[in-house]
């Protein structure tokens, strides 16, 4: 999915199977969204960065709303193909906007940054980079839900992608998105070589972890 030439029509399949796994295996994220959000007496302000359909904030959405959580939700993605679908999706319940995390600063201001299954797709200079403007972005907490590299977890993707999908792109880019992908303890690296300091990593079941931290 990261090819700038690859059909529409392909794009718009990959990012519906790729919502399906979502769904499936979840990413960790709501669990301590929900537990800063007791801290504050307005909506969270969220930024979902490498956003795509809007998935993940869709399922975000529907979290807070069954805990009586307000949210006040944005996403930014390179792919104008991406953005469209995350709108048609979301409707008014949220802003999407075409973005570049690695080539330009990420608008600040919010109360949550977030990213889910994008850190894998970069060498270790651009995520150090991610990870300074998500941290830049955040006034609260940023959290980075992520494969994690191991021989079980590409087994499990692999079957993930071919089961639960017919798109071609996913059943290719899942399995290699494993081999790509950062180990919990190299992710906390990334984490100290951006200069932030007291990120955890704590693991999801399938497959995930989230690298998370509390701006100071």
């Amino acid at each position: 999915m990261d090819d700038p030439t690859l059909d529409p029509a392909e794009h718009r399949r990959a990012l519906a199977g790729l919502a399906r796994i979502n769904a499936v295996g979840g990413n960790g994220l709501w669990r301590p969204i929900r537990e800063f959000a007791r801290s504050l007496n307005r909506p969270v302000r969220i930024l979902d960065v490498a956003c795509g359909s809007g998935d993940v904030l869709a399922r975000i959405a529907k979290q807070a709303k069954r805990d009586g959580v307000a949210l006040e939700p944005t996403g930014c993605d390179l792919s104008p193909t991406a953005i469209q679908s995350a709108r048609e999706r979301a409707g008014t319940t949220a802003t999407f906007h075409v973005g570049d995390a690695i080539q330009a600063e990420l608008p600040g201001g919010f109360d949550v940054v977030t990213c889910s299954l994008f850190l894998h797709h970069l060498d270790e200079a651009d995520a150090i980079r991610l990870l300074q403007r998500m941290n830049a972005a955040s006034e609260g907490i940023v959290l980075v839900s992520e494969l994690a590299r191991s021989r079980g977890n590409y087994l499990l993707v692999w079957l993930a992608c071919h089961f639960l999908t017919r798109s071609r792109v996913v059943r290719y880019d899942g399995p290699v998105s494993v081999r790509a992908a950062f180990t919990p303890r190299e992710a906390l690296a990334l984490a100290e070589k951006a200069g932030i300091r007291g990120a955890k990593v704590t693991a999801h079941f399938p497959a995930r972890f989230v690298l998370a931290w509390t701006k100071t």
